[in-house]
Parts: C-alpha cells; sequence; structure tokens
C-alpha cells in the first residue's frame, strides 16, 4: 500500500448523515438562535467551508460547544436512521486485508462511531480519534500518528470537508477528498488534495 496509515473521517465519508444533518438543522437553529436554512440554501453551504457556514448562519462562537453536544445527543438516538455508504464494509475488508492500519478521527464519540460502522466493521479499526472540536482534528491526527507509531509521511486522511483537506494540511499528512458527502466536489478540488474520489470503488486502487 502506498499509505500504511488510513484515517477516515465518518459522516459524509463512511456513513450517509447529511440527510439526517439537513433534517435535525432546523430544529437546532430555533433552539440555540441561529439562524434557519432555506431547501434554496443547501447547494451554496455544500459549496462553503465550516467557517463560512458559521458566519452565514450567525451562529455566535461560544455556542458551539452547546450545539455539538445537542447535536451529538441527537445522533446518539436517530444513529439506527443513518446507514453506511455501500461498499464500506468491502472497502475497510480489503485496505485491512492488504495490510494498512485504519484510524477513524471524527468530532462524533466513540460510541457513536462504533455503533455507526457496526461490530464487524468496528474491529478492523486499530485507532479511533473521537470527540473533536468543530475545528479540532490537528490534535487527533497527531495522537493517532503517535499511537499508530507512523510517520506523516505514510498517512493519509479521507473526508468530505474542506475542514479535512485543511486539518490534514495542519499535520503534514496526505488528504483524499471524497465527492459524495457534506462538500461539493467543487469546493474541495479548490484546495487541491492529493486525491479525490467520485466512487467508494475508486478508493483501494488509488491508495496501491
Amino acid at each position: 500500500m502506498k499509505y500504511r496509515l488510513v484515517i477516515f473521517d465518518i459522516d459524509g465519508t463512511l456513513a450517509d448523515s447529511f440527510p439526517w444533518f439537513l433534517a435535525v438543522l432546523n430544529g437546532v437553529a430555533d433552539r440555540f438562535g441561529f439562524r434557519r436554512t432555506a431547501p434554496d440554501e443547501v447547494v451554496a453551504m455544500r459549496n462553503a467551508g465550516a467557517a463560512e457556514i458559521l458566519e452565514r448562519l450567525a451562529v455566535p462562537r461560544w455556542k458551539l460547544p452547546l450545539i455539538v453536544r445537542h447535536m451529538r445527543a441527537l445522533k446518539t438516538q436517530d444513529l439506527d436512521q443513518i446507514p453506511l455508504f455501500p461498499g464500506v464494509d468491502a472497502l475497510l475488508a480489503t485496505l485491512f486485508a492488504r495490510g494498512a492500519v485504519l484510524a477513524v478521527v471524527s468530532s462524533d464519540t466513540e460510541a457513536n462511531v462504533r455503533r455507526a460502522l457496526g461490530p464487524a466493521n468496528a474491529k478492523l479499526i486499530a485507532h479511533f480519534g473521537c470527540g473533536a472540536s468543530l475545528f479540532g482534528k490537528p490534535p487527533k491526527f497527531r495522537a493517532v500518528l503517535r499511537r499508530a507509531c507512523v510517520p506523516a509521511s505514510e498517512a493519509i486522511a479521507i473526508g468530505d470537508e474542506v475542514r479535512d483537506i485543511e486539518a490534514a494540511r495542519t499535520v503534514g499528512i496526505a488528504c483524499g477528498a471524497v465527492a459524495w458527502g457534506y462538500a461539493d466536489a467543487t469546493a474541495l478540488r479548490a484546495k487541491k488534495p492529493d486525491l479525490v474520489f467520485e466512487r467508494m470503488e475508486e478508493i483501494v486502487g488509488a491508495l496501491e
């Protein structure tokens, strides 16, 4: 394998959680007093980075921990309604069989990540870096690198948002972007990730 360590995001990358996110977003907006999102604003939102989205929705930064905690609780309740994308089982099994060390770094809790993956997939994951803040993935990436004893040059992080690319670059690891998640592929390509995946089936071949 080209990379010894493959670090996945889960929401929008392995789990199809964007429809759930849209379904609960306006209720969360009402609860915490930020601007609701109209259906015709979704495309623009998918083309924006996380900081820009927060600005558009007028979300006070001091409320972010409260909002994240609330959304984690909602997700725990609704997790059975959020499926993995087709092909995830085969992807993880193939990478594991070919010797890659697998990790997941997520802003969600480890318990939720394990439930979302299911027992068989969770057993393939060597390292979990969970509970990251909205912009707090770099420390989680560094911790996974230390625990895996893998240098940054031999690792890649695969996610679906601009902030995933930026976090990987901060730590000095390669970054791969998937086109089926929260952010639009155009916004991801503009950040020039090392790899862009249009289909789940492309990942294994690109990492070999």
